[in-house]
């Protein structure tokens, strides 16, 4: 089992808070880090000092790690044009030695978008400026070298892009594609994405979503990697574990997520239960980026023991 660590810079993170955390992730044997694309705290706290663009924090961390992969789960594509996109992840690539990979997805908090001045359309066209972003983004790199790319979109249209730069990894970086939904998201998956990852639900739904991943990347004739999101609140004593899980019950803007309280041998039970249904990673959301114990407790007593699954 490949074991990601994920975070919520806009919970309120500096850089130097993610560089530190990045680092003991790096140094506990985590295989990648991966983080949220958001402008916003989702509930009353602000998230002081405010956020932190998930792509030049990403392109920081490429030059200050060396093993971890990075990328998003996931970024909007309402908050980017996708030719910029492709050049930006291509660089992140190059930078890091081709460590990188994209999370993408449609984008769902619209206060953030308003707060920020960002067009925030109905979520069919949402999804349809998703698509077209994937369909653009995997285009350009796949582009042979020398050769040009064009596309012409209902919201994008691309004359002759001459594709450049490549990113390191080829044809692109792994592309991630995660939600909940139940028609849209599979499909997109299935067609587009090298991932896809179901945030932090039941074992049962998350094996109803894989099953429909499974279905439309046949139709694609393609294969796609199964990954799970866990919340995990661990501790060495019940006592410690709750009071990481303590900000699990602050309100927000996320919908219901099924955490992992408790010991160390909970989350290797959990992470057994979604490799039975075929995941083979897993990103495991800490809450507070700044309880490094949190992660040195995970790596010492959970990465030995899935390492096999």
């Amino acid at each position: 089992m490949r074991v990601s660590l994920f975070t919520e810079p806009h919970r309120g993170a500096t850089y130097d808070d993610q560089l530190r955390l990045a680092r003991h992730a790096e140094d506990g044997g985590f295989e990648g880090f991966l983080r949220a694309d958001h402008y916003q705290s989702m509930g009353a706290d602000p998230g002081l000092p405010g956020p932190t663009d998930a792509w030049l924090t990403l392109a920081a961390l490429a030059r200050e790690t060396s093993r971890l992969r990075l990328g998003t789960l996931v970024s909007s594509a309402t908050f980017r044009l996708p030719g910029p996109l492709a050049i930006m992840v291509a660089q992140v690539d190059a930078m890091s030695g081709g460590r990188v990979e994209l999370g993408l997805g449609a984008g769902w908090l619209e206060r953030e978008h308003t707060s920020y001045g960002i067009p925030f359309p109905p979520l069919g066209e949402r999804f349809d400026r998703l698509e077209e972003q994937l369909a653009i983004i995997t285009g350009l790199w796949s582009t042979p070298d020398g050769a040009r790319f064009s596309y012409e979109g209902k919201h994008y249209q691309l004359l002759d892009s001459p594709a450049l730069p490549k990113p390191v990894q080829r044809p692109g970086p792994p592309i991630i594609v995660g939600g909940r939904g139940a028609k849209r998201t599979p499909e997109l998956a299935g067609r587009f994405a090298d991932e896809f990852n179901m945030p932090f639900k039941t074992v049962a739904e998350t094996a109803a979503a894989f099953d429909r991943v499974r279905a439309a990347s046949r139709r694609y004739g393609r294969s796609v990697t199964l990954s799970a999101g866990i919340v995990v609140a661990l501790g060495r004593t019940d006592e410690e574990a709750q009071r990481r899980a303590a900000p699990l019950h602050v309100p927000s803007a996320l919908p219901p997520e099924d955490p992992v309280v408790g010991s160390p041998d909970a989350l290797v039970q959990r992470i057994g239960e979604f490799a039975a249904i075929g995941a083979t990673r897993v990103h495991l959301r800490v809450i507070d980026m700044s309880d490094l114990e949190h992660v040195e407790l995970i790596a010492s007593r959970v990465l030995p023991q899935v390492g096999e699954l």
